[in-house]
């Protein structure tokens, strides 16, 4: 009783006296919201005058000393203070012709039960008076400006870390256009990220913690890669061959290492149900979490790299054939490496860019056929009765002269969102490019684009593009759900990247995550892959011989 009694006058004098205990989390999220957000807003360091790093990494013990939220506070308060007075500028007066987009924007953490209403007014003052830009957002904008501050990180440094995750936390913050469609909310992935960063024994271990923060952008455009040789110093070795994850099983669809996969009799069709002991499923579920995926369609295409990948060279696997279950133990090998010629031969295989197939339909190979083909293509196709773009793949940058052949006149097919920079976190609507001119000789018979969870960010832009043309049907299945440009991010040890634009249809409806819808879907299918049939192109054919 006594115990109890002193535990609740405890919580009474803390409350009485207005003190409030404050977790480590909760500080370091904080902490992290306010230095990104004066890292942008701050016209003292948004103008490059301060080493922002160097300052948080000063911070970091005094906030890791306080105990109550009001030390806390103060401490923010305090640095604030020390960077000088600010020229007020507000309003500041935004053009006309700007529309804003701002699903992504919310500041309403200024209000914080963590801060004082003191650094709540110096936050709002901050915003109405912040650092206006003179930089246009373009292609070549660099989201962390001076990134080679991050390539002499001590990883074995907690404080380290820290910075890190609190630099990259914020990019996305204000400068993620997908931020709003992101399964959880980006500050509960912060706050899920800081126990791992700040326990991290290593490099791996924060790698790792990094990995799974990416993996929480739902974005496919994401890929997040360490420089280092792989588990304990070993280099990965592969099944030699790539496969598709079809009803929870992993057929295989394309042999890669030929002399290999003969050597274990591995052939196109076979099914592969357990790796290592663990079903497809439990190895989906093991990798779900450091996967970067716009949808679940995407991410059974990226797993099965993970899948096939070991870094132990003996691997058993287990197959269906023919009703019955058969285990292998095999010997795998880097055949990057080991078989390099015989990799790259198999890997780039000569395809035909365009062809006729049988009913006078036009057929083209979207990942092969560049502009320099274009004119050939259109003369060998202009009288057919439908040609199909196939384009389960990534193209060469040839919609213009395709769309100029497919539209009879001029048209917008989608919008963007792109980054204000004089008000970081907002986003602007931005009008997308037109195609097409007036064109008596365009193409009249039908237009059919092939699309699969490999039709990723060009593949789904340039089909937005065909689509406009008004006479184009989509067959296949979900795309990977990623539209827009990529921003690329080196640091210490690893490499990451994102989705830098949003794109839309010109009636505003959203592509990112969704996907271009087909107008008829159609999946593979374990039998149709063992008989050596491509069903989508098959169900294609018989679209355009009956209309439906």
């Amino acid at each position: 009783m006594n115990k109890i009694t002193l535990v609740f006058l405890i919580v009474c004098t803390q409350t009485i006296f207005g003190y409030t205990k404050i977790t480590e989390t909760e500080k370091l999220a904080a902490t992290c919201k306010v230095w990104g957000f004066l890292k942008y807003y701050h016209p003292k360091i948004g103008s490059g005058q301060v080493n922002w790093d160097h300052q948080l990494l000063e911070k970091l013990p005094l906030i890791e000393k306080a105990q109550t939220k009001e030390e806390f506070s103060l401490i923010l308060e305090n640095w604030i203070n020390d960077l000088g007075e600010i020229k007020m500028v507000a309003p500041i007066v935004i053009p006309k012709e700007v529309e804003f987009f701002d699903k992504n924007f919310d500041l309403s953490w200024f209000n914080s039960k963590l801060f004082s209403k003191k650094l709540s007014k110096k936050l709002k003052f901050i915003e109405a008076n912040r650092f206006q830009s003179d930089q246009e957002f373009g292609h070549d904008f660099d989201s962390f400006k001076n990134l080679k501050n991050y390539f002499d990180l001590d990883y074995t440094s907690k404080n380290s870390r820290i910075l890190m995750l609190f630099a990259y936390w914020n990019v996305i913050e204000y400068y993620f256009p997908y931020k709003y469609v992101m399964d959880q909310k980006w500050d509960l992935s912060l706050e899920q990220a800081l126990p791992s960063v700040l326990d991290a024994k290593n490099e791996t271990d924060f790698f790792i913690a990094l990995k799974k923060l990416t993996a929480k952008l739902n974005d496919s455009h994401v890929e997040t890669t360490a420089y280092r040789a792989g588990a304990a110093g070993k280099k990965p070795v592969y099944f030699p061959a790539t496969g598709r994850i079809i009803e929870e099983k992993l057929v295989v669809t394309e042999i890669v290492g030929d002399s290999l996969a003969q050597a274990d009799n591995i052939k196109v069709g076979d099914v592969i149900t357990k790796i290592k002991g663990k079903t497809i499923k439990e190895l989906i579920q093991e990798n779900r979490d450091l996967i970067s995926a716009s949808n679940e369609a995407k991410l059974l295409d990226k797993v099965t790299l993970p899948i096939l990948k070991s870094y132990d060279e003996n691997v058993e696997v287990e197959f269906l054939k023919e009703g019955k279950y058969e285990t292998k133990s095999m010997i795998w090998f880097n055949y990057h490496d080991s078989h390099r010629n015989e990799y790259k031969k198999g890997a780039i295989k000569k395809k035909e860019k365009f062809k006729l197939l049988d009913n006078n339909i036009g057929y083209v190979d979207m990942g092969v056929i560049k502009n320099r083909h274009i004119p050939d293509m259109i003369e060998a196709l202009k009288s057919t009765q439908a040609i199909v773009f196939d384009m389960r793949n990534y193209p060469n940058e040839t919609f213009e002269l395709i769309a100029n052949f497919l539209n009879p006149q001029q048209k917008k097919f989608c919008d963007y969102t792109i980054p204000y920079l004089n008000y970081p976190g907002r986003y602007k609507w931005k009008e997308g490019i037109k195609v097409g001119f007036e064109n008596k000789d365009n193409y009249k018979g039908k237009v059919v684009v092939l699309l699969n969870e490999k039709s990723i960010s060009q593949s789904e832009w340039t089909a937005m593009c065909f689509q406009a043309a008004g006479n184009t049907t989509i067959i296949g299945s979900q795309t990977a759900g990623t539209d827009g440009n990529v921003f690329d991010l080196e640091f210490k040890g690893f490499h990451t990247r994102y989705t830098g634009i949003g794109v839309y249809y010109t009636d505003k409806r959203e592509t990112q995550r969704i996907g271009i819808v087909p107008d008829i879907e159609v999946k593979p299918t374990i039998k149709g892959i063992q008989e050596g049939r491509d069903e989508v192109l098959d169900r294609a054919i018989v679209f355009v011989k009956t209309g439906k």
